[in-house]
């Protein structure tokens, strides 16, 4: 049972991490607008909008500049992850 659980940890922590280089590469092509426009573009900015636009609600841009982007990043690799973590100590704590 505690293999599974830690098969299961390790694959939401991969998860996590393939979606947070998603999020990278996307607020990168925005420095290229048109790449937006592409199939993979698109694909993207529906996978990424969702989050993204969560903390564009709460986080106005300064000037020409959106934190947002940082803000939801740092969310997705220390909070989400941090519980993810927690949850897992929990069940494995509690399968001992």
């Amino acid at each position: 049972m505690i293999a599974i659980l830690n098969m299961v940890y390790n694959i939401l922590v991969q998860v996590l991490d393939i979606y947070s280089i998603l999020l990278i590469i996307y607020i990168l092509m925005s420095w290229v607008p048109a790449s937006r426009e592409t199939k993979f573009g698109q694909l993207l900015g529906k996978i990424a909008e969702p989050y993204l636009g969560f903390f564009r609600k709460f986080i106005p841009p300064l000037g020409m500049i959106d934190l947002s982007p940082i803000v939801a990043i740092f969310v997705l690799q220390y909070l989400i992850r941090r519980g993810i973590y927690e949850v897992y100590k929990l069940i494995y704590i509690s399968l001992m």
